[in-house]
């Protein structure tokens, strides 16, 4: 019985960690998707800041320091658009260059992020066929049985010291 549900607690986690390297996938896919997009928008902003004889820095302050609140508030805007830029660029950066263990130590910022829960929720399950995924769904199946087949022992230790004794 013991090996049963072991079996079947390593088959539920092999299964579950090998959706990992998928999620990744997706969220990767998406990331890319924003900051693709957020670079459209610094690059048409810088454009026309160029085009007006001015940098960044001077046009975003140029929004700031003016006595209309749409605008100023249109230069904080901005200024959010462009620290997103950055902070999303190094996070794809970060997550290109990162292995297999890396990537997955990550997964709790993945899934704090806004993008992260969005993938999650249009999330669609594949079945493992990279060597990545089939190392995870191995390390799964392990971790699972090991984990289920201590705890199987942790709760029948009782029993067993029981039926000893009434053997001797």
């Amino acid at each position: 019985m013991r090996r049963i549900i072991a079996g079947l607690g390593g088959l539920g986690l092999a299964v579950t960690l090998s959706q990992f390297p998928e999620y990744a996938q997706q969220y990767t896919q998406r990331l890319g998707g924003a900051v693709d997009e957020l670079r459209v928008i610094a690059e048409d902003f810088d454009r026309a800041a160029v085009e007006g004889g001015l940098d960044r820095a001077t046009a975003l302050g140029r929004y700031e320091g003016a006595n209309d609140d749409f605008l100023a508030g249109r230069g904080t805007a901005m200024t959010a658009t462009f620290e997103r830029y950055a902070a999303l660029q190094a996070t794809l950066r970060r997550i290109e260059g990162a292995g297999a263990v890396e990537r997955f130590q990550s997964l709790p910022a993945y899934l704090d992020s806004e993008i992260g829960q969005r993938t999650l929720e249009n999330y669609r399950p594949a079945v493992p066929v990279t060597m990545e995924g089939i190392l995870y769904a191995g390390g799964g199946f392990i971790l699972g049985y090991l984990v289920l087949s201590g705890l199987w022992r942790l709760v029948m230790l009782p029993f067993h010291r029981r039926r000893y004794a009434a053997h001797s």
